[in-house]
């Protein structure tokens, strides 16, 4: 069977490799065969050398009843490569440093952010009214290039 995009005759190169669909998303099977998708390989931070996925902090801070909507993604740092950074909407004051200890019982060290900006402001979002990740990124990156 030749898979192919349609009207894109010389498209199988761009998904298919050694025989296998090439999605862009990170999964898992588990011991009974199951698949879990668990995130997007684009939506991955590479922190000196460790692969953190910004699906799994999201989930982890969305657990602070406080947060509202949270947007994970990587900025630049000169000695790692990239760094964990965090927008969060909440609608109270809410405290960084607390946010940061409850995740200590969620997650790894290395995947906690830590540059955590806040807003009383519902996080932008593009078209389809997914979250605009990209934008947000861009944002945070030029304050802390600013600081």
């Amino acid at each position: 069977m030749i898979h192919k995009y349609w009207d894109r005759p010389d498209s199988s190169g761009d998904f298919l490799e050694g025989g296998w669909f090439r999605t862009g998303d990170i999964a898992y099977l588990d011991e009974d065969g199951y698949l879990y998708i668990v995130d997007r390989l684009k939506q991955i931070i590479i922190r000196g050398g460790e692969n953190i996925g910004c699906a799994e902090v999201e989930s982890a801070m969305l657990n602070d009843p406080a947060i509202i909507e949270v947007s994970v993604y990587g900025v630049a740092d000169q000695r790692l490569g990239e760094d964990v950074a965090a927008t969060i909407y909440v609608d109270r004051e809410v405290d960084v440093d607390a946010i940061r200890s409850n995740l200590k019982l969620k997650i790894a060290g290395f995947k906690i952010p830590k540059h955590i900006r806040v807003t009383t402001e519902p996080l932008v979002r593009i078209a389809s009214g997914k979250i605009d990740k990209k934008t947000i990124q861009k944002d945070h990156q030029k304050l802390l290039d600013l600081e």
